[in-house]
Protein backbone atom coordinates (compact mmCIF):
# COMPACT_ATOMS: atom_id res chain seq x y z
CA UNK A 1 0.00 0.00 0.00
CA UNK A 2 3.27 2.35 0.75
CA UNK A 3 2.87 5.26 -1.64
CA UNK A 4 -0.05 3.97 -4.12
CA UNK A 5 -4.07 3.57 -3.28
CA UNK A 6 -5.70 0.49 -2.91
CA UNK A 7 -9.69 -0.04 -2.94
CA UNK A 8 -10.97 -0.54 0.42
CA UNK A 9 -14.44 -3.16 0.53
CA UNK A 10 -17.52 -1.33 -0.31
CA UNK A 11 -16.02 1.54 -2.38
CA UNK A 12 -13.46 3.89 -1.33
CA UNK A 13 -9.71 3.89 -1.13
CA UNK A 14 -6.60 3.63 1.33
CA UNK A 15 -3.00 4.54 0.96
CA UNK A 16 -0.13 5.13 3.55
CA UNK A 17 1.77 8.20 3.86
CA UNK A 18 4.19 9.58 6.18
CA UNK A 19 4.64 12.58 8.17
CA UNK A 20 6.07 14.42 5.19
CA UNK A 21 3.43 13.20 2.17
CA UNK A 22 0.84 14.28 5.11
CA UNK A 23 2.32 17.39 5.45
CA UNK A 24 3.34 18.27 1.27
CA UNK A 25 -0.47 17.04 0.50
CA UNK A 26 -1.70 19.27 3.02
CA UNK A 27 0.51 22.46 2.37
CA UNK A 28 -0.25 21.91 -1.30
CA UNK A 29 -4.26 21.45 -1.04
CA UNK A 30 -4.24 24.80 1.79
CA UNK A 31 -2.08 26.38 -1.73
CA UNK A 32 -4.36 25.35 -3.36
CA UNK A 33 -7.05 26.63 -2.01
CA UNK A 34 -5.39 30.09 -1.35
CA UNK A 35 -4.97 30.21 -5.03
CA UNK A 36 -8.71 29.42 -6.02
CA UNK A 37 -10.02 32.08 -3.28
CA UNK A 38 -11.97 32.47 -0.55
CA UNK A 39 -16.09 31.78 -1.51
CA UNK A 40 -18.83 34.26 -0.60
CA UNK A 41 -20.86 33.41 2.12
CA UNK A 42 -24.24 34.05 1.54
CA UNK A 43 -26.14 36.11 3.79
CA UNK A 44 -28.98 34.30 6.34
CA UNK A 45 -32.02 36.05 4.43
CA UNK A 46 -30.37 35.46 0.76
CA UNK A 47 -32.81 34.05 -1.49
CA UNK A 48 -31.00 30.03 -2.47
CA UNK A 49 -32.71 30.95 -5.91
CA UNK A 50 -30.96 34.35 -6.73
CA UNK A 51 -27.60 32.82 -5.23
CA UNK A 52 -28.44 29.58 -7.70
CA UNK A 53 -28.55 32.73 -10.72
CA UNK A 54 -25.23 35.06 -9.45
CA UNK A 55 -23.12 35.86 -12.18
CA UNK A 56 -19.04 35.18 -12.03
CA UNK A 57 -16.89 36.64 -13.46
CA UNK A 58 -16.73 37.14 -17.56
CA UNK A 59 -13.28 37.27 -18.15
CA UNK A 60 -10.78 34.49 -17.90
CA UNK A 61 -8.18 34.53 -14.81
CA UNK A 62 -4.82 36.28 -15.79
CA UNK A 63 -3.18 33.61 -13.79
CA UNK A 64 -1.67 31.26 -16.12
CA UNK A 65 -2.25 28.42 -13.57
CA UNK A 66 -6.15 29.75 -12.84
CA UNK A 67 -6.42 29.91 -16.34
CA UNK A 68 -5.94 26.53 -16.58
CA UNK A 69 -8.52 25.22 -13.64
CA UNK A 70 -10.84 27.65 -15.36
CA UNK A 71 -10.18 27.35 -18.87
CA UNK A 72 -12.57 29.32 -21.71
CA UNK A 73 -15.42 26.64 -23.10
CA UNK A 74 -15.32 27.94 -26.23
CA UNK A 75 -11.29 28.48 -27.27
CA UNK A 76 -10.26 28.58 -30.79
CA UNK A 77 -8.02 25.88 -31.91
CA UNK A 78 -4.05 27.17 -31.43
CA UNK A 79 -3.84 26.30 -35.53
CA UNK A 80 -6.17 29.03 -36.37
CA UNK A 81 -5.39 32.51 -36.25
CA UNK A 82 -7.40 35.89 -35.12
CA UNK A 83 -9.69 36.33 -32.82
CA UNK A 84 -13.37 35.04 -33.36
CA UNK A 85 -15.78 37.88 -31.16
CA UNK A 86 -18.77 35.74 -31.13
CA UNK A 87 -16.57 32.54 -29.24
CA UNK A 88 -15.09 35.41 -27.22
CA UNK A 89 -18.72 35.94 -26.71
CA UNK A 90 -19.81 32.59 -25.56
CA UNK A 91 -17.11 31.87 -23.51
CA UNK A 92 -17.55 35.13 -21.60
CA UNK A 93 -21.22 33.95 -20.75
CA UNK A 94 -20.27 30.49 -20.20
CA UNK A 95 -17.81 31.59 -17.57
CA UNK A 96 -20.55 34.10 -15.93
CA UNK A 97 -22.41 31.07 -15.25
CA UNK A 98 -20.16 28.57 -14.46
CA UNK A 99 -17.27 29.09 -12.88
CA UNK A 100 -18.14 30.63 -9.20
CA UNK A 101 -19.98 26.99 -9.37
CA UNK A 102 -16.68 25.47 -10.94
CA UNK A 103 -15.09 27.60 -8.34
CA UNK A 104 -16.93 26.13 -5.29
CA UNK A 105 -16.02 22.96 -5.97
CA UNK A 106 -12.94 22.94 -6.17
CA UNK A 107 -12.41 24.82 -2.74
CA UNK A 108 -14.85 21.67 -1.97
CA UNK A 109 -12.35 19.12 -2.94
CA UNK A 110 -9.42 20.93 -1.85
CA UNK A 111 -11.06 21.32 1.64
CA UNK A 112 -11.87 17.70 2.06
CA UNK A 113 -8.10 16.67 1.34
CA UNK A 114 -7.07 19.11 4.10
CA UNK A 115 -9.70 17.77 6.53
CA UNK A 116 -8.99 14.22 6.20
CA UNK A 117 -5.25 14.89 6.29
CA UNK A 118 -5.62 16.51 9.41
CA UNK A 119 -7.89 13.93 10.90
CA UNK A 120 -5.55 11.31 10.97
CA UNK A 121 -3.29 9.67 13.64
CA UNK A 122 0.17 9.91 13.40
CA UNK A 123 1.40 6.44 14.75
CA UNK A 124 4.68 6.19 16.64
CA UNK A 125 6.62 4.91 13.44
CA UNK A 126 5.92 8.28 11.88
CA UNK A 127 2.94 7.43 9.34
CA UNK A 128 -1.16 6.66 8.64
CA UNK A 129 -3.18 4.85 6.81
CA UNK A 130 -5.09 7.39 4.88
CA UNK A 131 -9.02 5.59 4.41
CA UNK A 132 -11.71 7.45 1.96
CA UNK A 133 -14.87 6.82 1.76
CA UNK A 134 -16.10 7.10 -1.79
CA UNK A 135 -17.41 10.31 -1.69
CA UNK A 136 -14.09 11.52 -0.27
CA UNK A 137 -12.26 9.09 -3.25
CA UNK A 138 -13.96 11.42 -5.40
CA UNK A 139 -12.82 14.77 -3.97
CA UNK A 140 -9.19 13.68 -3.70
CA UNK A 141 -9.30 12.54 -7.31
CA UNK A 142 -10.75 16.02 -8.35
CA UNK A 143 -8.06 18.12 -5.96
CA UNK A 144 -5.09 15.76 -7.19
CA UNK A 145 -6.10 16.76 -10.96
CA UNK A 146 -6.22 20.46 -9.93
CA UNK A 147 -2.59 20.38 -7.71
CA UNK A 148 -0.97 18.14 -11.25
CA UNK A 149 -2.94 21.07 -13.61
CA UNK A 150 -1.68 23.76 -11.52
CA UNK A 151 2.45 22.66 -10.65
CA UNK A 152 2.67 21.85 -14.61
CA UNK A 153 1.72 25.05 -15.59
CA UNK A 154 4.07 26.77 -13.16
CA UNK A 155 6.60 24.48 -15.06
CA UNK A 156 5.19 25.03 -18.37
CA UNK A 157 5.04 21.47 -18.64
CA UNK A 158 2.58 21.13 -22.41
CA UNK A 159 1.40 17.91 -23.93
CA UNK A 160 4.46 17.29 -26.40
CA UNK A 161 6.85 17.16 -22.90
CA UNK A 162 8.49 14.16 -22.53
CA UNK A 163 7.86 13.41 -18.50
CA UNK A 164 11.53 11.28 -18.92
CA UNK A 165 12.76 14.54 -19.56
CA UNK A 166 11.23 15.48 -15.96
CA UNK A 167 13.29 12.86 -14.51
CA UNK A 168 16.65 13.43 -15.55
CA UNK A 169 16.96 17.37 -13.84
CA UNK A 170 19.70 17.36 -12.43
CA UNK A 171 19.50 17.79 -8.60
CA UNK A 172 20.75 21.44 -8.66
CA UNK A 173 18.07 21.92 -10.44
CA UNK A 174 15.30 24.67 -8.84
CA UNK A 175 12.90 23.24 -10.96
CA UNK A 176 13.80 19.44 -9.51
CA UNK A 177 11.41 19.68 -6.46
CA UNK A 178 7.98 20.49 -7.81
CA UNK A 179 8.75 18.14 -10.77
CA UNK A 180 8.87 15.25 -7.97
CA UNK A 181 5.68 16.53 -6.56
CA UNK A 182 4.54 16.44 -9.86
CA UNK A 183 5.07 13.18 -10.97
CA UNK A 184 4.09 11.74 -7.31
CA UNK A 185 0.79 13.46 -7.32
CA UNK A 186 0.58 11.99 -10.91
CA UNK A 187 0.89 8.43 -9.18
CA UNK A 188 -1.02 9.07 -6.72
CA UNK A 189 -3.77 10.27 -9.10
CA UNK A 190 -2.93 7.10 -11.41
CA UNK A 191 -3.76 4.48 -8.69
CA UNK A 192 -6.61 6.35 -7.24
CA UNK A 193 -8.49 6.27 -10.40
CA UNK A 194 -7.62 2.57 -10.62
CA UNK A 195 -9.44 2.11 -7.44
CA UNK A 196 -12.64 3.78 -8.86
CA UNK A 197 -12.92 1.51 -11.77
CA UNK A 198 -15.55 -1.07 -11.57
Amino acid sequence: MAGQFEALPGGGAAVALDEVEISILRSLAVQLLELIGPGEEPAEDADPLAALFAEGPSEPPSDPALARLFPDAYAKPETEQGEDEELREFSAEFRRFTENDLRARKRDDALAVVRNLDALTVTGEGGAILKLTAEDSLHWLGALNDLRLTIGTRLEVTDDDESGDLYRLPDSDPRKPMVMAYLWLGALQETLVETLMP
